[in-house]
Protein backbone atom coordinates (compact mmCIF):
# COMPACT_ATOMS: atom_id res chain seq x y z
CA UNK A 1 0.00 0.00 0.00
CA UNK A 2 1.22 3.41 -1.33
CA UNK A 3 1.72 6.65 1.17
CA UNK A 4 -1.42 7.73 -1.13
CA UNK A 5 -3.95 5.28 -1.22
CA UNK A 6 -7.05 6.33 -0.67
CA UNK A 7 -8.21 3.20 1.14
CA UNK A 8 -6.31 3.76 3.79
CA UNK A 9 -8.38 5.64 7.01
CA UNK A 10 -7.65 8.83 8.03
CA UNK A 11 -5.20 8.50 11.57
CA UNK A 12 -7.74 9.04 14.72
CA UNK A 13 -6.97 11.59 17.34
CA UNK A 14 -6.80 9.73 20.63
CA UNK A 15 -8.10 11.83 23.53
CA UNK A 16 -6.04 11.38 26.79
CA UNK A 17 -6.34 13.23 30.39
CA UNK A 18 -5.84 16.63 29.44
CA UNK A 19 -6.98 16.69 26.39
CA UNK A 20 -10.36 14.23 26.90
CA UNK A 21 -12.92 17.11 27.47
CA UNK A 22 -12.06 19.12 24.35
CA UNK A 23 -12.48 15.82 22.16
CA UNK A 24 -16.01 15.08 24.43
CA UNK A 25 -17.57 18.72 23.46
CA UNK A 26 -16.60 18.22 19.71
CA UNK A 27 -18.52 14.83 19.85
CA UNK A 28 -21.50 16.56 20.43
CA UNK A 29 -21.02 19.53 18.46
CA UNK A 30 -19.52 21.84 20.48
CA UNK A 31 -16.08 23.80 20.48
CA UNK A 32 -14.80 23.74 23.77
CA UNK A 33 -11.69 25.59 24.56
CA UNK A 34 -9.66 24.75 27.69
CA UNK A 35 -9.69 28.46 29.52
CA UNK A 36 -8.03 29.20 32.62
CA UNK A 37 -9.86 30.28 35.83
CA UNK A 38 -7.39 32.64 37.12
CA UNK A 39 -6.24 34.72 34.68
CA UNK A 40 -9.15 34.02 32.44
CA UNK A 41 -6.80 33.22 29.10
CA UNK A 42 -8.25 30.65 26.91
CA UNK A 43 -5.47 27.81 26.29
CA UNK A 44 -5.09 25.46 22.90
CA UNK A 45 -3.60 23.25 22.78
CA UNK A 46 -4.60 22.16 25.87
CA UNK A 47 -2.36 22.19 28.91
CA UNK A 48 -1.54 21.02 32.32
CA UNK A 49 -1.07 24.48 33.52
CA UNK A 50 -1.97 27.97 32.31
CA UNK A 51 0.94 28.51 29.99
CA UNK A 52 0.16 32.75 31.18
CA UNK A 53 0.25 32.52 35.21
CA UNK A 54 0.98 28.90 35.82
CA UNK A 55 -2.32 28.12 37.44
CA UNK A 56 -2.69 24.35 37.36
CA UNK A 57 -7.07 24.68 37.96
CA UNK A 58 -8.31 24.82 34.30
CA UNK A 59 -11.64 24.08 32.86
CA UNK A 60 -13.48 24.34 29.42
CA UNK A 61 -15.67 26.58 27.82
CA UNK A 62 -17.74 26.35 24.76
CA UNK A 63 -16.59 29.11 22.28
CA UNK A 64 -18.72 30.60 19.51
CA UNK A 65 -17.04 28.78 16.82
CA UNK A 66 -16.16 31.77 15.09
CA UNK A 67 -13.31 32.61 13.45
CA UNK A 68 -11.02 34.11 10.72
CA UNK A 69 -8.22 31.77 9.24
CA UNK A 70 -4.82 33.79 10.60
CA UNK A 71 -3.10 31.49 7.76
CA UNK A 72 -3.24 28.98 5.00
CA UNK A 73 -1.62 26.38 2.85
CA UNK A 74 -3.03 24.00 0.03
CA UNK A 75 -2.10 20.45 0.80
CA UNK A 76 -1.97 18.96 -3.12
CA UNK A 77 0.24 15.49 -2.81
CA UNK A 78 0.26 14.86 0.98
CA UNK A 79 2.02 11.85 1.67
CA UNK A 80 0.36 11.24 5.24
CA UNK A 81 -1.59 7.49 4.73
CA UNK A 82 -5.43 8.39 4.50
CA UNK A 83 -5.84 11.72 3.03
CA UNK A 84 -5.15 11.60 -1.06
CA UNK A 85 -8.81 11.21 -1.13
CA UNK A 86 -9.42 14.52 0.04
CA UNK A 87 -6.73 16.39 -2.36
CA UNK A 88 -6.38 19.21 -2.21
CA UNK A 89 -7.25 20.69 0.80
CA UNK A 90 -6.61 23.59 2.62
CA UNK A 91 -4.87 23.25 6.16
CA UNK A 92 -5.26 26.50 7.90
CA UNK A 93 -4.00 28.21 11.04
CA UNK A 94 -7.36 29.40 12.50
CA UNK A 95 -7.73 32.07 14.77
CA UNK A 96 -11.22 31.98 17.05
CA UNK A 97 -13.22 35.60 17.90
CA UNK A 98 -12.72 35.02 21.60
CA UNK A 99 -9.26 35.55 22.21
CA UNK A 100 -6.51 37.46 20.22
CA UNK A 101 -3.66 34.55 18.77
CA UNK A 102 -5.97 31.44 20.10
CA UNK A 103 -5.28 29.41 17.15
CA UNK A 104 -6.10 25.95 15.98
CA UNK A 105 -4.88 24.22 13.18
CA UNK A 106 -7.85 22.33 10.92
CA UNK A 107 -8.52 21.76 7.77
CA UNK A 108 -11.03 24.80 6.04
CA UNK A 109 -13.62 22.53 4.14
CA UNK A 110 -16.50 23.89 1.73
CA UNK A 111 -14.41 26.15 -0.43
CA UNK A 112 -12.75 25.94 -3.27
CA UNK A 113 -8.65 26.29 -2.13
CA UNK A 114 -8.04 28.96 -4.18
CA UNK A 115 -10.86 31.02 -2.74
CA UNK A 116 -9.70 30.83 0.94
CA UNK A 117 -8.02 34.53 2.11
CA UNK A 118 -6.18 35.22 4.61
CA UNK A 119 -8.42 37.11 7.60
CA UNK A 120 -11.78 35.01 5.82
CA UNK A 121 -14.35 34.68 8.40
CA UNK A 122 -15.22 31.21 9.49
CA UNK A 123 -17.24 29.07 11.28
CA UNK A 124 -16.82 25.36 13.08
CA UNK A 125 -18.37 22.61 11.79
CA UNK A 126 -17.48 19.16 12.63
CA UNK A 127 -16.37 15.93 10.65
CA UNK A 128 -17.30 12.90 12.14
CA UNK A 129 -14.77 10.24 12.00
CA UNK A 130 -16.02 7.37 14.15
CA UNK A 131 -18.54 7.15 17.27
CA UNK A 132 -16.12 8.86 19.94
CA UNK A 133 -14.10 11.36 17.50
CA UNK A 134 -15.75 14.26 15.89
CA UNK A 135 -12.61 16.57 13.95
CA UNK A 136 -13.37 20.06 13.61
CA UNK A 137 -13.25 21.94 10.90
CA UNK A 138 -14.04 25.29 9.68
CA UNK A 139 -16.39 26.20 7.00
CA UNK A 140 -17.13 29.96 4.96
CA UNK A 141 -18.78 32.17 7.60
CA UNK A 142 -21.26 34.06 4.92
CA UNK A 143 -22.44 35.96 7.88
CA UNK A 144 -26.28 35.67 9.77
Amino acid sequence: MSAGDASVTKPVPVPDEVTAPFWEAANRGVLAIQHCRACERYIHPPAAVCPECQYPDLGFREVSGRARVYTHTVVRDNVTQGFAADEPYVIGIIELVEQERLVLVANVVNVAPEDVSIGMPLRVTFERLNDEIALPQFEPDEGD
